[in-house]
This record gives C-alpha cells, sequence and structure tokens, in this order.
C-alpha cells in the first residue's frame, strides 16, 4: 500500500520541476506509443498513473494559490497555468493515443472489466470533446483557446479575490454596529489614535454579519453596492470568455457551449434542463410571492435588495422567536466537527484519526480515516476566513483511491476549505447553524472521494461522475445537519456543556424552510442565466440584458441597476460550472430522495443507509449516476422530493 503524500510546494523550484515532469511524461507517452502490442495493462493504466502523478505534484500549488494567496503563489501559478495546458491539450488531442484507445475497447472487449470499460469509453469521449479526431490547424486553435481561456478564468478569480480584500469600510459611531452580535463587533473592533472603530470588509463572515444585523440602512447600501459592483474588469473577460467557448464549440461540431456542456451530463438538452428549471419556477413563485408579502409588512418601506437579510432576521425572529446568535455558542467550531466525526461514526463506521504534520498553516488540520479498523483515507480542513484565502468553501481531491501498475493499492486523500469566524486566544470560532450545513455538504463531497473502493483512479471517487450529479453526496449529507438526534451529538454550549434544548432544535427545524421558495427562485435565476448566457456570444450590454429579462420571471424585489451580480458569478465563469449551474438542483432531486428513504427507515436503522455507502459512495464515477440510483432505489428519481424538502407545496 502506497503512504500518503507529504504536503510539498516549493515556490522557488516549481516551474523548473513541472517543466521536467511534464518532458519526462511526454518521452513517456512515446515510449507507450512504440509499443507494438498495446494492451489496457500496457498502456492504459501507465498513462492513468502518469497523470495522477502530475496531480499529486500540480495540485499543492493551486491549493496553496487559494488558501494562502500572495504575490508569490500568483506569479508562479500563472506561470505554471500555460504550461500544463499546453500540455494536457497536446495529450488530449494526440490522435495516436485516441487510436489505440479505440483498438484496446474493442480488442479487449470480453476481458475487461466495468471500471476498465467506464475508462475507455470518458476518455474516448474526452479526445473527441478535445478535438483529436480534428486537422492539425483546428488543433492548434483550440489549443490556443484552452490557453487563454485558463489565463482568463485565472484573472477573473484574482480580480474577484483583489476586489474583496481591496475594500473596507470603517464606522465611528459605536450606535452603527448596536444590534451586531458582540462576537463580530469584537472581530470588527480596532483603535486607531485613541478612537475605537469598527472595520467591515467584503469578506462572507464580516459582509453577511453587517447585512444581517446592520440597523444603519445607508451603510447596507454602501456594503451591498460594494459587494454586488466587485471587480468590472471581469465584464470584459466574460465578453472573451464566451466568444472562446462559442468557438471552440463549433470547432468541435456543436451548436453552442451549451450543448457542449451537456454532451457528458446526466440531461440529454438544453429543453430538458429548461423545462425542469421552469417546472420548478412555476411550482414556487406562488409561495414565494405569499413569502415576501410577509416579508414586506415586517418593513416599514418597500423593501430593495439591500434590505432583505436585516428584515429577514427580525421576521425569522417573530415568526419562529429565532435569534442567530443565541444558536452560535452551541456551534464551537471543534466541537461540530468531531460530532460530525461521531455522526458518520454511527451511520456508516468511519473513524478519524488526527494526524500531527506540518500543514501550509497553523489552523490545518489532517485525519487518517478508518472504516471499521481498516485505514482507508486522509483528509485535510481548513476550516477559518483569512485574508490569504479565497472566499466560499469546497472539497478538492488530492491523492485517488486505485491500484496502480504493479497493482499496489494508493489511498485516497482530500482537502475541505471554509470560510468560518477565525479563532484567537481569547474567542472561539463560532459557526452559524448555515456554517454547520455548509461543513456537511463539503464533508458528503469529501466521503464520496475518499471511500471509494474503485480500482482505476479515473473513474474513482469523484472522478468520472457527471457534473450535475457531483452535487448528490454533499447534499445528501448537509439535510442530516437539521435532524434533532444527529444536532444533539455535537450542539452543546461551549462555556456550559449544556446541550442544545428541544425547542431550540424545533424552532431551527421550523424555521428551515423560511423564505425557501424565495431561495429557490434566486437559484432558478442562476441556472438559468448561466444556460442563456452560454448559448451564443454576447457583449456586455447583452449580458445585463439577458439577466434582466430572467429577472422579470425570478426577482420579485427590483434589482438595482448597479447590480453587476455576473461580475462575481466566479461558479461558472471561473469554475466548473459552465452551462451546469442546474446541476445543483438536478443533484437534489437524487440527494431528497435518497434521504427521505433514510429517515423513513430511521437514521441509524436505516438499509437505504447502509445500501448508500456500498452502492454510491464505494462506486465511484466507474458506473453512470443514473444506473447506480438504479441500483439503490430500484426505481427513477421522485422528483417530488425535492419539493417537500424545501417546504414548498
Amino acid at each position: 500500500m502506497s503512504e500518503f503524500l507529504k504536503f510539498k510546494c516549493d515556490l522557488d523550484n516549481f516551474i523548473q520541476e513541472l517543466q521536467t515532469i511534464l518532458e519526462s511524461n511526454t518521452n513517456r507517452v512515446e515510449e507507450l506509443l512504440q509499443q507494438t502490442s498495446k494492451t489496457y495493462s500496457t498502456f492504459v493504466k501507465p498513462l492513468q498513473m502518469m497523470e495522477e502523478k502530475l496531480e499529486h505534484f500540480f495540485t499543492p500549488l493551486s491549493h496553496l494559490n487559494a488558501v494562502n494567496n500572495s504575490e508569490e503563489t500568483q506569479e508562479v501559478y500563472t506561470q505554471s497555468l500555460p504550461i500544463i495546458t499546453e500540455y494536457s491539450t497536446k495529450l488530449s488531442q494526440n490522435i495516436e493515443i485516441y487510436k489505440a484507445y479505440k483498438k484496446i475497447q474493442i480488442n479487449e472487449k470480453e476481458s475487461l472489466n466495468y471500471e476498465q470499460k467506464r475508462v475507455l469509453s470518458l476518455n474516448i469521449e474526452h479526445f473527441e470533446l478535445s478535438g483529436a479526431h480534428l486537422d492539425a490547424d483546428v488543433k492548434k486553435r483550440l489549443e490556443e483557446i484552452n490557453i487563454r481561456k485558463s489565463e482568463l478564468t485565472n484573472n477573473f478569480s484574482q480580480n474577484l479575490l483583489n476586489a474583496t480584500n481591496d475594500y473596507k469600510y470603517i464606522i465611528t459611531d459605536k450606535e452603527d454596529v448596536d444590534g451586531l452580535p458582540s462576537s463580530e463587533v469584537e472581530n470588527a473592533k480596532f483603535e486607531e489614535e485613541g478612537v475605537t472603530k469598527y472595520k467591515f470588509t467584503l469578506q462572507m463572515p464580516s459582509y453577511i454579519a453587517y447585512m444581517t444585523y446592520g440597523k444603519n440602512e445607508k451603510i447596507r447600501e454602501v456594503l451591498y453596492k460594494a459587494y454586488v459592483s466587485r471587480a468590472p474588469e471581469n465584464a470584459k473577460i466574460i465578453e472573451e470568455l464566451l466568444a472562446l467557448k462559442d468557438e471552440m464549440s463549433k470547432l468541435l461540431g456543436f451548436k453552442n457551449y451549451v450543448e457542449y456542456s451537456l454532451s457528458s451530463k446526466m440531461a440529454k438538452n438544453e429543453d430538458e434542463v429548461l423545462d425542469f428549471l421552469q417546472n420548478l419556477l412555476n411550482n414556487s413563485k406562488t409561495q414565494a410571492k405569499k413569502e415576501l408579502g410577509e416579508l414586506q409588512k415586517s418593513a416599514p418601506k418597500d423593501l430593495r435588495s439591500f434590505d432583505t437579510a436585516f428584515y429577514s432576521e427580525l421576521l425569522k425572529k417573530a415568526q419562529y422567536n429565532i435569534d442567530e446568535e443565541e444558536y452560535r455558542p452551541y456551534f464551537e467550531q471543534k466541537n461540530v466537527v468531531n460530532g460530525m466525526f461521531d455522526f458518520l461514526n454511527k451511520l456508516f463506521g468511519m473513524k478519524f484519526v488526527k494526524v500531527e504534520e506540518k500543514l501550509w498553516h497553523k489552523k490545518a488540520f489532517s485525519y487518517d480515516v478508518y472504516v471499521g479498523d481498516t485505514l482507508r483515507a486522509r483528509i485535510y480542513l481548513d476550516l477559518e476566513a483569512r485574508e490569504s484565502k479565497r472566499g466560499g468553501a469546497w472539497m478538492h481531491n488530492y491523492q485517488t483511491h486505485c491500484l496502480n501498475e504493479k497493482g499496489e493499492e494508493q489511498l485516497a486523500s482530500a482537502f475541505i476549505v471554509c470560510n468560518f469566524p477565525a479563532s484567537s486566544d481569547t474567542n472561539p470560532s463560532l459557526l452559524r447553524h448555515d456554517d454547520v450545513v455548509t461543513l456537511f455538504h463539503e464533508m458528503g463531497h469529501a466521503i464520496h472521494h475518499l471511500l471509494s473502493t474503485v480500482n482505476e483512479n479515473e473513474v474513482s471517487g469523484v472522478n468520472g461522475v457527471e457534473w450535475d450529479a457531483v452535487e448528490f453526496p454533499s447534499q445528501f449529507l448537509e439535510n442530516f445537519a437539521y435532524e434533532p438526534q444527529v444536532l444533539k451529538m455535537f450542539a452543546s454550549h461551549y462555556k456550559t456543556n449544556e446541550t442544545i434544548s428541544d425547542t431550540m432544535i424545533d424552532k431551527l427545524v421550523r424555521s428551515k424552510n423560511f423564505l425557501s421558495a424565495m431561495g429557490m427562485l434566486r437559484q432558478l435565476e442562476f441556472s438559468i442565466f448561466d444556460l442563456k448566457v452560454h448559448n451564443g456570444v454576447y457583449n456586455e450590454d447583452e449580458v445585463q440584458n439577458i439577466l434582466n429579462n430572467i429577472r422579470e420571471e425570478t426577482a420579485l424585489i427590483k434589482t438595482p441597476q448597479y447590480n453587476k451580480f455576473q461580475n462575481g458569478f466566479a461558479h461558472i465563469f471561473a469554475g466548473g460550472y459552465a452551462a451546469g449551474y442546474y446541476s445543483y438542483k438536478w443533484a437534489e432531486v437524487l440527494s431528497a430522495d435518497v434521504f427521505y428513504s433514510v429517515i423513513d427507515e430511521g437514521i441509524f436503522e436505516s438499509k437505504t443507509a447502509k445500501s448508500y455507502l456500498n452502492v454510491i459512495l464505494n462506486g465511484g464515477g466507474a458506473k453512470s449516476m443514473q444506473e447506480l440510483f438504479k441500483e439503490l432505489m430500484s426505481r427513477d428519481p421522485d422528483t417530488t422530493k425535492l419539493l417537500r424538502l424545501n417546504g414548498i407545496e
């Protein structure tokens, strides 16, 4: 069994080492192609493991650039992108590899197992989507497009991070922070020339705190405006990205980028996805209007976009007598993490043992993961917000479970990164319940990767899973963060150790679907915009018009003209969700269906939960999720469970 990798990244020599590895890989590809008789084990497997090892080398740099961003990481990462993109593009367009795969697929049809057959079919599809079968001029242009796209997406991310970090709003009047949680006031407070002041930023914990509790609406508007108009230079990046994606899709024989994107997903075509989204919109709109009516009653004048979080909090308190701040002492970060581990142990037999190793930051930790007494994986957690860290939360795979060329087992490892309130020597990190849900969500992704028993790395863990199914395991797990018996496993007051009361849990559960139909409309707005903006080439004004037209149907409160949400929509312009943002809702249908089966059977007595471990988590991407879902549930997904989950009638 191979060892877990030691996390290291030598920034000084990274580019040189990368070039050496890529040169060696290129020579190795040529050697493999020289073989007269190519088989799965002598050709496909060595190629797979070569790419896996390249991931092992490159991942620490992309990880550092996201969690400890500095001028040095930016520079090395920016320099490395065109180098690795050029290499990957050439490899994905190598017609000889493509031909060899097709030949092996025919020659070894009877002897290959389903995992190996899936590797071949996905690779052949990938080659065709990369233009391997096209002429040299087209391939050269596709390579140029890929390099430029990777530069643009990196610039988009960096612009967003810089704009978020560069902004601060200083409050000098103590009255303007009245009503904010004491922990947020403490985090914002600083002394300057003997005067106490309060700094608010566009970092998520700080921004959300003022938007939710800040009584001064002028300050709320200033912060909101700064947030929704961040990174205006990204508008031109969007224009160029759309043009490049459209050109690439047409070169590959697709009508537009949406058709290209959906060709490798569960959903069949744009109409099917738009019908699915429209159906959710039709089912949610009446309830959303009702919710807005309730919200409007709690406000003294017509609601504006920068008012909703503030008045929602007031209404939530009034309707459910629920104060988010009252809950935070029960969600001390370490207790939540340990409680989540206990829950996973009870549900799936997983154990987490802390590893003492030096990582990229003193607030990062690693754990070895056992199922029963068997070591299965390693997980890294980096959970607290800091300036050098990209916003949001994510899981990223590092090593993938597989057998290498010698038949030795390689175990999996993965990172979970969040931006929770920072702890200090005097203050612990106290989470909002939303943060708890986020942690469970990312852990759902992580165990999907870590518990795979698949032996081919390209279809093991999250690899090979259709993009519109990849959120299924994360959403499935996050739903348990509202279950009373799960909450009682970790929600205890960090000072008194008192377990959260049934009354508090009841209020939390009842408030779960507070304004859920309005939330549904917002997500549908993002999903529809993503599809419509990716079905052609549009300039800055046209992009805005597309969004405005969608908002006519989805935004119940008029959005101000200065709101340029698209310039911060990193999921689709700097992440992997282009023409695929609908995947969140698509996967939620699967997750809600399985979740309610587990709940209805009794969480810890559930046969479906045990099958879920064996079929979905162990199964990785070695079969289509459609096939795995049918194997698990013996039927097609039931879409009504999604509405039940969201409390929508």
